[in-house]
């Protein structure tokens, strides 16, 4: 959409108008103290009546000349599309266990028996999917904890790359102190931009390998102020096949360290919760969303972009026509002087 900075400018485009009808006329200057016979050339140009005048093309060109000046003092500029301004929002990590012990089946999803990764899967993407706004970044551990993507907007990124994680992928046993630790250590490395941060921690199980102690590591986040969530995975009761053929129920979540997981959550700030099937999962994972609320968008606003130099432009351009146009018929005049002069 155009529009004009200040158009209140455009009260000045009868200025010429006015200064030729209030201002009086200049005093005839015709009866000079000596005759020149090269002015002789000018004298049909006095004759000329008002009309003739009006018609004659400098008259119109320094006319567009000052409409250009004019319209250039109005600023005239271009507004965009609204555009929604950026928020800052929260960093927001997701630390999933690869471990072995994610193949455990003892989740359903859509009616069939998945791994506890498949579900970790398909329940986080749409939680990353919701967190518009803030920087998502994931880290996958096992024996080891890697950053498999930095803090990014780019929330598709992640959710591919949650999708692509194997179990086993980083080793078979659990580092939950080295995830906690490398989040903390990208924490110290943005220092003071590092602005709320946030880690969700999934696993299913205890800290059975890793160089730091899960609580020496939260003790560490603590002091960086990084907030965590833990989520212990896996279900309370399953029934298995006996050797004998009979059916007895196990807890395969007998390894899961709840008492670590908790103290982790208070020492930070945070959350423990227990996800025993994919429902619970998808209710801690919305409950997530009302703890840690998106930041909704502030006021969009509208790129403006200004073009005064566009009429600035072609009014000094006319201009310096005109200029050059009196400066050419002033050479001829002279010219002609020195012609009429050396006849004589």
């Amino acid at each position: 959409m155009w529009s004009l900075a200040w158009p209140w400018a455009l009260l000045a485009l009868p200025l010429p108008w006015l200064a030729r009808r209030l201002l009086p006329e200049a005093r005839d200057q015709s009866a000079a103290g000596l005759r020149v016979p090269s002015l002789a050339g000018f004298e049909t140009l006095r004759d000329r009546s008002g009309a003739e005048k009006m018609r004659n093309w400098r008259f119109w060109v320094a006319l567009l000349a000052w409409c250009l000046l004019v319209l250039a003092a109005a600023r005239p500029e271009r507004i965009g599309d609204e555009l929604e301004v950026p928020v800052a929002g929260r960093n927001l990590m997701l630390a999933v266990d690869l471990s072995g012990s994610m193949d455990q089946k003892d989740f359903e999803l859509a009616g069939r028996k998945v791994d506890r990764l498949t579900a970790t899967k398909a329940v986080a993407s749409d939680f990353i999917t919701r967190r518009e706004g803030d920087r998502i970044g994931l880290i996958l551990f096992g024996e080891r904890a890697y950053l498999q993507v930095p803090l990014t907007f780019d929330r598709e990124t992640v959710k591919v790359l949650l999708l692509e994680a194997e179990i086993g992928l980083a080793g078979e046993k659990t580092a939950i102190g080295d995830a906690i630790t490398l989040a903390v250590r990208r924490v110290h490395e943005r220092g003071e931009d590092a602005g709320d941060q946030v880690l969700v921690l999934l696993t299913d199980g205890a800290n059975t390998a890793g160089e730091v102690p899960p609580l020496k590591a939260a003790e560490l986040a603590q002091q960086l102020g990084l907030r965590i969530y833990t989520i212990g995975i896996g279900a309370e009761s399953m029934n298995v096949t006996s050797l004998l053929g009979g059916r007895r129920a196990i807890n395969p979540s007998a390894d899961l360290d709840e008492d670590t997981l908790t103290a982790i959550a208070g020492q930070t700030g945070g959350r423990y919760f227990r996800a025993t099937d994919t429902a619970s999962l998808q209710d801690i994972y919305a409950l997530l969303d009302d703890l840690e609320p998106v930041e909704e968008p502030e006021a969009g606003f509208r790129p403006v972009k200004s073009y005064f130099f566009w009429p600035l432009g072609a009014a000094f351009a006319l201009v310096g026509v005109l200029c050059v146009t009196v400066l050419l018929q002033r050479v001829r005049l002279g010219g002609r002087t020195r012609v009429q002069a050396h006849a004589s």
